[in-house]
């Protein structure tokens, strides 16, 4: 019997950021990758399926999986709900 063994992230990541042209393209998407590897790792921690998290917040799973994947510019109110799912507070600075 196989068992998955997950990949950490930052190793992952770390391997992606050797390819030069993938680097400079991770960097400019720096904030929106930042923002989508933190909703992943606290919801994780939370032990949370993506169904589970957007139940708690009243919206479908793939609303959360658009989130995770990169491919919407989620609204500051909409992240504001899944900080506050999550538990955490949404900080923005300038």
């Amino acid at each position: 019997m196989n068992k998955f063994q997950p990949i950490p992230f930052e190793d992952v990541l770390k391997e992606a950021l050797k390819n030069p042209e993938w680097k400079k393209g991770y960097d400019a998407l720096e904030l929106e990758f930042s923002i989508i590897e933190q909703v992943i790792r606290k919801r994780l921690e939370k032990g949370l399926t993506q169904k589970q998290l957007a139940e708690k917040i009243g919206t479908k799973q793939s609303a959360i999986a658009r989130l995770e994947g990169g491919t919407t510019n989620p609204s500051v109110a909409f992240l504001e709900k899944v900080a506050k799912a999550l538990g955490s507070k949404l900080q923005i600075s300038i």
